[in-house]
């Protein structure tokens, strides 16, 4: 298949397919007489792969490491598990960070009803975020 075709069978960009191509993600196309790329049948299963893991959060170091498996007949699933299992914790971390964020975002918008704008004084900038003490190490 031709490059085109690929991209208007799989809603993957033509640059796209080439990136990934380059990335090692998808088998070097052959090259015609011509020069235009002749897209291996897999490319389009690849491909569909490719945007699943995406789609769940997988980087594409991720992904070429499940293809190197999958492309050296052995089973990825194990990989494909603890890297869903590394996601899942960063997205609870990630929760928990947002969480927290929104206390806070609370507790100041709350804070900031009881305020008077002409109390700032030059050296506060605003008087709804105060100045917190230095975290460890940083100025």
């Amino acid at each position: 298949m031709l490059i085109g075709t690929v991209a208007e069978v799989t809603g993957v960009s033509t640059q796209a397919i080439r990136f990934y191509e380059r990335r090692g993600l998808l088998r070097r196309a052959d090259r015609q007489a011509n020069g235009y790329r002749h897209y291996h049948d897999d490319t389009i299963d690849r491909l569909g792969f490719i945007r699943a893991a995406q789609a769940s959060g997988l980087t594409l170091a991720d992904i070429g490491s499940i293809l190197t498996l999958r492309d050296a007949d052995q089973s990825p699933c194990g990989e494909v598990n603890r890297l869903l299992a590394d996601k899942l914790a960063e997205v609870r971390e990630r929760q928990d960070q947002l969480a927290r964020l929104e206390e806070e975002l609370e507790r100041l918008l709350a804070g900031s009803t009881r305020m008077d704008p002409t109390d700032c004084t030059g050296e506060q900038i605003c008087q709804i975020i105060t100045r917190q003490p230095p975290l460890e190490g940083r100025p």
